[in-house]
């Protein structure tokens, strides 16, 4: 069944994805039941396969498999676990995979799965979905909510898939189904990885430092997906960078403690600490280009044990997000610069000062990105694929992308769209996103469309030349 089109003027509306903004949509059909095609899109051939011939088919096997993705979302959904904790999930992607054909291979970082499927000469594909959840209290009252309880640094936590990683599992198995069940049309080489801790900004390098490039195919081309809060039927990327570079901040500044009263007998590092938080903002604001990211965020402030007694250290905590490596550079050099200043100003010994490394901006390939947006817009339609600007998230799929494999990652809309784009009048309530505890997609048609727009990637860069993009 078709939708009436929702009719919009074009003015800024937004796709809000952790950040970005998409341009505006114009006499969009969405279709309740997935994505759709006209007959003279579908009759194009674009980016590699002939969408006509090709798509029917896919859409078949989509339909035909989804009341099984539709159990296992719902079960994976009921039952997260955190970071390095998936044990059960990625046990139960292990065994859908052997099912269909795969040879699987578990604990790879730790609980990571890798599943190969080898089909005669031609590319090596890689097609990641991540395992983990959040340690968070899901407040959307579904009947299949979660419940979960567990410890999580000494706390016990909620966990809930707040991040749309379980429908990016339902997506995963879907796009193995569908793609065996077509073998007769492509030859080539699987690589499916199921991805620890991705929330951590750390399992996918574990899987790296476990042999993965070793032990399995180099991969010539590699695809992500993501969930976002846009009208479902959507699908958005960017060519470049897509998210940021993400750093973790820890200062501590040294004084001398003393009586709140007797300031004058101490060295405040409170004082130190207030003046770095201003000042880091000059960075900012006066030394980095105002056209290109770049954010120094002060999230946590620990110091003190009373209102009179002035203490002998405080500690920083904060994230450092860019795009560029010449302004991540920038944005340190600041931040070393400014807490030397500000510890000479007061007399006290050097801060210490500990930055971690958290995930690279994933950059998408432009070749790669060419190929699959013109294919996408044959097979579902220009108004559904959208290019947006990067987001201010981090995502560790950049560790397998920097490893110097061609990728591309990409989001698609999970949300009803009267609902999304009734969100978007004035006064009216916005949706929940990513990682609010009341997220939850509408999963059909999103699943479908994230296993139709994986399937038809993959099956088009299967006839493109080996690390290339042509």
């Amino acid at each position: 069944m078709i939708t009436p089109p929702i009719r919009l003027k074009r003015t800024a509306l937004a796709w809000m994805l952790a950040g970005a903004a998409l341009p505006a949509f114009a006499q969009i059909p969405f279709s309740t039941g997935g994505a759709s095609s006209t007959p003279a899109q579908a009759a194009a051939t674009a980016g590699g396969i002939d969408v006509a011939q090709i798509k029917p088919a896919v859409d078949a096997a989509v339909n035909a498999e989804y009341g099984q993705l539709d159990l296992l979302y719902k079960d994976i959904h009921a039952h997260p676990e955190l970071a390095f904790q998936e044990t059960r999930t990625a046990a139960k992607l292990a065994e859908q995979m052997r099912k269909i054909g795969f040879d699987v291979t578990e604990h790879v970082g730790k609980t990571g799965v890798v599943a190969v499927y080898r089909n005669g000469a031609g590319p090596t594909i890689l097609v990641r979905t991540e395992l983990d959840a959040l340690p968070m209290e899901e407040k959307t009252g579904l009947p299949y909510a979660s419940h979960v309880h567990t410890k999580w640094r000494g706390e016990d936590v909620g966990v809930a898939h707040s991040c749309g990683h379980d429908l990016h599992m339902a997506s995963w198995v879907g796009t193995a189904k569908t793609l065996v069940s077509l073998k007769d049309r492509w030859h080539g080489t699987l690589v499916f990885v199921a991805q620890p801790a991705e929330e951590t900004v750390s399992g996918a390098q574990s899987m790296i430092d476990d042999g993965f490039f070793k032990r399995f195919p180099k991969p010539d081309y590699a695809f992500a997906l993501h969930t976002g809060p846009g009208p479902y039927g959507s699908i958005v990327f960017n060519s470049g960078p897509v998210t940021s570079n993400s750093d973790g901040l820890e200062i501590t500044f040294k004084g001398r403690g003393g009586h709140g009263s007797a300031p004058d007998k101490t060295i405040d590092p409170v004082m130190m600490a207030a003046r770095f938080v201003v000042d880091l903002q000059s960075v900012i604001s006066r030394e980095k280009d105002p056209q290109e990211f770049g954010v120094v965020s002060i999230g946590a402030i620990q110091g003190g044990s009373a209102e009179n007694i002035i203490p002998d250290s405080v500690l920083l905590r904060g994230t450092i997000r860019s795009y560029k490596p010449a302004v991540r550079q920038k944005m340190l050099d600041g931040i070393r610069r400014t807490a030397k200043a500000v510890t000479e100003m007061s007399g006290a010994p050097d801060a210490e000062i500990k930055i971690t490394e958290g995930g690279k901006a994933v950059n998408n390939d432009p070749a790669v990105v060419a190929r699959t947006e013109a294919m996408f817009k044959t097979a579902f339609g220009n108004d559904r694929v959208l290019r947006v600007p990067p987001i201010t998230a981090s995502e560790d799929f950049s560790a397998f992308v920097d490893a110097g494999i061609p990728s591309m990652f990409f989001f698609i809309g999970v949300n009803d769209p009267q609902t999304f784009f009734a969100s978007l009048k004035p006064g009216a309530k916005p949706l929940p996103t990513n990682h609010s505890p009341l997220f939850a997609p509408v999963p059909e048609p999103s699943i479908k469309t994230g296993v139709t727009a994986m399937s038809l990637a993959v099956l088009n860069a299967l006839q493109w030349n080996r690390a290339s993009g042509q």
